[in-house]
């Protein structure tokens, strides 16, 4: 994130527009001046270096955020209104920020259904309308009163395009070593109750005869369907369903 080339664009020689010379070039770009519209594209290349800063532990290339972020820098100077008395910075960085975030989201390891992501996108393209709007971040709820449809839905739909998160992801530093996600995780799998839940089981199967042991164990352990177990031990699908009923009925009264 430190490089001074980005995608050939020596940054340490980017220039700063004042904002008189700003708005005379939104005023050219407006009459379709499209030499004007390259300078501010060029005069506000800072922004888009200052946005992918908070994207630089996700794994990305630099230089595909920056061209990421260039995109929304340019939709952000087509879209301006001067007559909104809002600084440019105010309005282009959630733009760039929304462009970047969309293409980390089309980048997802995991996959999401259509349905869903038209639900989040859309969700984000009123949240992004409502924001200049009613200069305010919109709630969820207003957000589903204005696609009209239920909350729950856009909730459910903006969790599903949500990038992953390391289990090594740092999240908090106490002067020494770092706490990690997976640190904060419990594991459900080695409690304390699920441990003497498998000893009860197994001492209680030590006292079901052979049969009823090889069919549980083929059935819970080895994951064999009724009719896979009637033709390893030879009967019929309804003789196992008969002992394996029989088996687990015993299994209970044993470990109670």
């Amino acid at each position: 994130m430190n490089k001074v080339e980005i995608c050939g664009v020596n940054t340490s020689k980017l220039p700063v527009l004042s904002n008189a010379k700003m708005r005379d070039l939104f005023l050219a770009v407006k009459s379709g001046d499209q030499q004007a519209r390259e300078k501010l594209v060029t005069g506000n290349l800072r922004l888009v270096l200052s946005v992918i800063q908070r994207f630089n532990n996700r794994g990305e290339y630099v230089d595909d955020l920056f061209q990421v972020g260039c995109i929304g820098l340019m939709k952000a100077i087509d879209n301006f209104d001067l007559s909104q008395n809002v600084k440019f910075s105010t309005y282009a960085v959630p733009m760039i920020i929304g462009e970047i975030r969309r293409y980390l989201r089309d980048n997802n390891p995991i996959r999401v259904s259509r349905s869903l992501r038209d639900i989040a996108y859309k969700a984000l393209q009123v949240r992004d309308a409502m924001i200049n709007r009613l200069a305010r971040e919109p709630s969820l709820s207003e957000i589903a009163e204005n696609l009209n449809i239920p909350r729950d839905e856009v909730v459910y739909a903006l969790d599903a395009i949500q990038e992953p998160v390391s289990l090594f992801e740092p999240i908090y530093h106490d002067g020494g070593d770092p706490i990690f996600v997976m640190d904060q995780i419990s594991d459900v799998k080695n409690q304390d109750s699920n441990w003497l839940e498998g000893i009860s089981i197994k001492e209680a199967m030590r006292k079901l005869n052979e049969r009823e042991k090889l069919i549980l164990t083929l059935r819970f352990f080895e994951g064999k369907t009724q009719m896979e177990v009637a033709d390893e031990i030879g009967i019929s699908q309804a003789q196992v369903s008969r002992l394996e009923k029989a088996a687990l009925s015993h299994l209970r009264k044993y470990m109670s």
